[in-house]
């Protein structure tokens, strides 16, 4: 199969729908071969459509069939909903552009003020499709070679046993390691000018939201190639 593996979104529906436009040109050199998308996660925040972002995603309006997985912005949103303090430290990286982009008010939020607000304007305004299209992501998944999460994953432990914590969250441990972690991991998380290709793992993360690099690592057989948007 031809799998397409798309970086970190962060709110660009203009560069996922871009990206999507090259992949559905390259579908047809697929040649009767079936093709899938993995999304690494990190579909909201920072960017200014976080919400058109999870429509799209949630309505499978994208050239291939998706697999989503969770980042630990996702992770974040499905918290406050759950506990509106969450947003003290969420409004510090991306959640006001995230309530901003459903209709949320965030005059209050700004100031550190009306989170309890703000949580109950966001479970009005976010349509069930989005709930459980965030709700469902996964945590990791593996095809042949390779093992595809958010983050990273600890050295030293078998990849079967990652604790959901680092899946999302790990860095340096996981930036730092040149050993083999058992299969190539090919995750997003932290950003990077251009993917970084390792022995042992695949950064997708070309910092979309700032750079408008938006990258796909295309995998079939035994090739890798990319694809990406043109930097504005």
């Amino acid at each position: 199969m031809r799998l397409y593996v798309v970086g970190d979104v962060h709110g660009r529906l203009d560069l996922l729908r871009e990206l999507a436009g090259q992949i559905t040109d390259d579908v047809k050199s697929a040649g009767g071969r079936d093709v899938g998308a993995i999304f690494v996660g990190d579909y909201v925040d920072r960017g200014p459509d976080s919400a058109g972002v999870v429509d799209e995603l949630s309505r499978q309006a994208f050239p291939a069939p998706i697999i989503a997985l969770r980042g630990n912005h996702e992770e974040i949103l499905l918290k406050f909903l759950d506990d509106a303090t969450v947003l003290d430290s969420w409004r510090k990286f991306g959640g006001l552009e995230t309530l901003h982009s459903y209709g949320v008010s965030v005059s209050d939020a700004m100031r550190g003020a009306g989170y309890d607000r703000a949580r109950e304007a966001l479970l009005r305004a976010l349509p069930r499709s989005h709930l459980e299209f965030l709700t469902q992501t996964l945590p990791s998944i593996s095809f042949g070679d390779y093992f595809f999460c958010h983050a990273g994953v600890r050295p030293g432990i078998a990849l079967s046993r990652q604790s959901p914590g680092d899946l999302l969250w790990i860095r340096e441990e996981f930036l730092r390691h040149a050993g083999s972690f058992g299969k190539v991991v090919v995750h997003g998380h932290t950003p990077t000018s251009a993917p970084d290709v390792r022995p042992n793992r695949i950064n997708v993360d070309t910092g979309a939201y700032a750079s408008s690099i938006l990258t796909a690592l295309v995998l079939e057989d035994d090739r890798r190639r990319f694809l990406s948007t043109a930097r504005r």
